[in-house]
């Protein structure tokens, strides 16, 4: 009964930013990993962010180190991806997905693209 839905997409221009949120529920665990995956068109899905529920290790795509920020409510059973200087090529629909229990490290979840659960995505749009 574990669901993901994730919200705050849309259309910005370079340069722009936009805050993601993906909100948790049915969630029992305390231990578990969570992260912000993306997929353009024609394109293979590809881990963005990750981290764990019990600590701070995370994981950022080398493509988005800098820019982008993860960070979580274990209370809320949220967590949220600030994306900054947005550049084209960030253009595609961001899913977040829950690891529970955790499969791997927080960077293997991001490197193997392993999520146990998977949210309907947000596009996001970065154009003039």
């Amino acid at each position: 009964q574990l669901q993901l839905v994730e919200s705050g997409g849309g259309l910005v221009q370079p340069g722009g930013s936009l805050r993601l949120s993906c909100a948790a529920s049915g969630f029992t665990s305390v231990d578990y990993t969570i992260g912000w995956f993306r997929q353009a068109p024609g394109k293979e899905r590809e881990g963005v962010s990750c981290i764990r529920s019990t600590s701070n290790s995370t994981y950022y795509a080398d493509s988005v180190k800098g820019r982008f920020t993860i960070s979580r409510d274990n209370a809320k059973n949220t967590v949220d991806l600030q994306m900054n200087s947005l550049k084209p090529e960030d253009t595609a629909i961001y899913y977040c997905a829950v690891d529970v229990p955790p499969w791997g490290t927080v960077d293997a979840m991001c490197i193997m693209k392993h999520g146990d659960y998977w949210g309907q995505g947000t596009q996001v749009t970065v154009s003039f």
